[in-house]
C-alpha cells in the first residue's frame, strides 16, 4: 500500500463518500448530517477560515464537545490546509493557555459552553487568538467572534482543497498530561489514512452498514480513529454525544440509535456492568466492541460476552502512533492479553540494555509503523527520546508469550521491583478486580521501614459491598505468586484519574510520601 506524493485527507474522505450523499453520516443530541452535508459544511468552513485571515499550516485550536460541528471542524482545516489542533474539553483555563501559546493558534473552534474557561485562558496568556468561531454559543457571542453557523452559511464551499504532501503536518493532538506538561504531537495527512487501512478496516472489519459509537472524546487519538477516520473511510452512521460518556448515557444511545460497534475503555465496562441499569441483550444491537486506554482485565471482558454475547477486542495504542497497533481479531480473543502485532506494524520488546527481550520476560515496548507521529513540536529532547529512527518508544512494559500474544505488564514508570523481581501493577489489580465485591483497584510501590518496595493496593468498592483487608490479600495469595499480594491496602471512595480516565499512580504515590 502507497500514498500519492500529495494527498489531503479531507478531500480524500469526501471522494469516497460523494456516491452516499444522503446518507447519514452523523447522528449527533440536535440531530443529523448527510454525507453530502458534511462535505458541503467543512469546505464552507474552509473558506470563512481563509477569508478570516487564517494561512495554511498555522494552527487553530479545535475546543469542542462532540457534536456535528466537530468533524466539520476537523476537516474543514484540513481541506484548507490549516492545522487543527484537538484538544481534551475538560481542563483548566491554565492548560489553554499553555496550549494556545505553545501552539500559537491563530484562531480557536470552540463550543458555547466552554467559552467561559476559554475566554480565561485567553485573557491569562501572552498569545493573541484572531479569530473565535463559536458553535452553540450561549448568550451573547464576544465582541469581534463569529457563530459558527452564521459563519458557515455567509461563506461559498472552498472550490477546491489545498495542495498538501502526504507528510504534510496535518493535525496535532496533546498528549493526556499523566506527568508533566501536555506534549504537542504533531501527525501528518497521510497516519490517519494508514490507521484506516491498518486496523479499521481489516480488524475491525466496519462497512457501510455500521453504527458506530465511542465513548472516548474525538479529541483522543483513540477516539478520532473510532468517530471519523474509520466510519468515514467505509461509509458508516457515527453516533456523537456531548455529555460525559456514564453508564446511563452510554445506555440511552445503545438503545434509541442502536449501535453495532461500541468503542470503550476498562473504566467504562466495569462502570456498565455494576450497573443495575444495564440493558438487557435483546435492547441492543452490539455486534462487536472495542477497548483501549489501559489493559482490559481477562474478567471483565468474560463477563460482558456472558451477557451480551459479544466480544471486546482489546488493544493497545497511543496518541504517537494515533491509534491500535497490538490487538485481539473477532473469533481471536485471547482475555487477559493484547493480542498479536497489527499487519504493518513491527513489535520489539527491550531489555534495560536495548537488545530485545526472550519469549516471557518483561521489556519495553517498541513499534515501528507508518502511522508514527513527526514529533513533540518544540520539544526536542523528548522527541528524541521517544522517536528513535523508525522505531517509537511507548513507555509501556509487556511480555510475549510463545504463541505470540502480548500482555500488559504495566508502564516503564509504574513497574515495581519487589525482592529484585518485577512485579505488575496491573496484574495485582486485575485480580483484586476479580473479586466480587471490588469495582477499581491501583497498586504502588511503598517502602517499608527498612527502605525496601512492597506493594500497596488503593480499593473502590462496589456499591452495597464490602470486604476486608484480610479478606482481599488472601484473595490475591490465592491466584498469584506469594511476593506479589499487597502488604499493604486502603479502601478509598475513588481514585485519581486523568481526563482520559487513566489512573494516575503517581498521585497515589504522592499522597504516600506526604503520609
Amino acid at each position: 500500500m502507497s500514498l500519492p506524493p500529495r494527498f489531503n485527507f479531507a478531500e480524500h474522505l469526501f471522494g469516497l463518500n460523494r456516491g452516499r450523499a444522503e446518507r447519514i453520516a452523523y447522528i449527533d443530541d440536535r440531530g443529523t448530517l448527510s454525507y453530502g452535508q458534511l462535505e458541503d459544511r467543512a469546505r464552507r468552513l474552509a473558506s470563512a477560515l481563509k477569508a478570516a485571515g487564517i494561512r495554511r499550516e498555522e494552527r487553530v485550536l479545535l475546543l469542542m464537545l462532540d457534536s456535528n460541528d466537530w468533524p466539520v471542524s476537523f476537516l474543514g482545516c484540513l481541506y484548507a490546509g490549516i492545522v487543527p489542533v484537538a484538544v481534551n474539553t475538560l481542563l483548566t483555563p491554565d492548560d489553554y493557555a499553555y496550549m494556545l501559546d505553545h501552539s500559537r493558534a491563530q484562531a480557536v473552534l470552540v463550543s458555547g459552553a466552554l467559552l467561559p474557561p476559554l475566554q480565561e485562558a485567553m485573557a491569562r496568556g501572552g498569545h493573541e487568538v484572531q479569530t473565535l468561531f463559536v458553535s452553540q454559543p450561549v448568550g451573547a457571542l464576544p465582541e469581534g467572534a463569529l457563530e459558527f453557523d452564521a459563519a458557515i452559511a455567509a461563506a461559498q464551499p472552498l472550490a477546491a482543497p489545498v495542495t498538501t504532501a502526504s507528510d504534510d503536518p496535518g493535525f496535532w493532538l496533546y498528549s493526556s498530561g499523566s506527568t508533566g506538561k501536555p506534549k504537542g504531537t504533531v501527525h501528518t495527512h497521510a497516519n490517519l489514512w494508514w490507521t484506516a487501512e491498518l486496523f479499521g478496516k481489516p480488524v475491525l472489519g466496519l462497512t457501510e452498514n455500521d453504527v458506530c459509537f465511542s465513548a472516548a472524546k474525538m479529541y483522543f487519538a483513540y477516539g478520532l480513529g473510532n468517530a471519523l477516520t474509520f466510519p468515514l473511510s467505509v461509509g458508516a452512521t457515527v453516533v456523537l454525544m456531548a455529555e460525559r460518556p456514564t453508564p446511563d448515557a452510554t445506555f440511552r444511545r445503545w438503545t434509541e440509535h442502536k449501535p453495532t460497534v461500541f468503542f470503550g475503555a476498562p473504566t467504562g465496562f466495569a462502570g456498565m456492568l455494576a450497573s443495575p441499569r444495564l440493558p438487557a441483550r435483546e435492547a441492543v444491537s452490539l455486534r462487536m466492541c472495542s477497548s483501549a486506554g489501559e489493559a482490559l482485565p481477562g474478567e471483565i471482558a468474560q463477563r460482558f460476552k456472558a451477557h451480551y454475547g459479544c466480544e471486546i477486542i482489546d488493544g493497545i495504542g497511543s496518541t504517537e502512533m494515533l491509534h491500535v497497533f497490538i490487538s485481539n481479531r473477532p473469533g481471536d480473543v485471547r482475555y487477559g492479553t493484547t493480542g498479536k502485532p497489527v499487519e504493518g506494524y513491527d513489535i520489539e520488546l527491550r531489555g534495560e540494555d536495548g537488545r530485545p527481550v526472550p519469549d516471557g520476560e518483561v521489556g519495553d515496548l517498541y513499534i515501528r509503523g507508518p502511522s508514527s507521529a513527526l514529533m513533540y513540536w518544540t520539544n526536542r529532547e523528548k522527541s528524541r527520546d521517544t522517536f528513535q529512527g523508525g522505531w517509537t518508544k511507548s513507555g509501556d512494559k509487556y511480555t510475549r508469550d510463545a504463541d505470540g500474544y502480548y500482555t500488559y505488564a504495566g508502564r516503564s514508570d509504574d513497574m515495581l521491583k519487589v525482592s529484585g523481581i518485577y512485579v505488575s501493577p496491573f496484574e495485582v489489580e486485575a485480580t483484586l478486580m476479580q473479586h466480587p465485591s471490588v469495582l477499581e483497584a491501583a497498586v504502588i510501590g511503598k517502602e517499608d521501614a527498612e527502605g525496601l518496595t512492597k506493594t500497596k493496593a488503593f480499593v473502590v468498592l462496589k456499591d452495597g459491598s464490602a470486604a476486608t483487608e484480610e479478606e482481599l490479600k488472601a484473595f490475591v495469595k490465592e491466584r498469584l505468586a506469594p511476593y506479589k499480594y499487597p502488604r499493604y491496602l486502603e479502601f478509598v471512595s475513588e481514585l485519581p484519574k486523568t481526563a482520559t480516565g487513566k489512573i494516575q499512580r503517581f498521585r497515589l504515590r504522592e499522597k504516600e510520601k506526604q503520609a
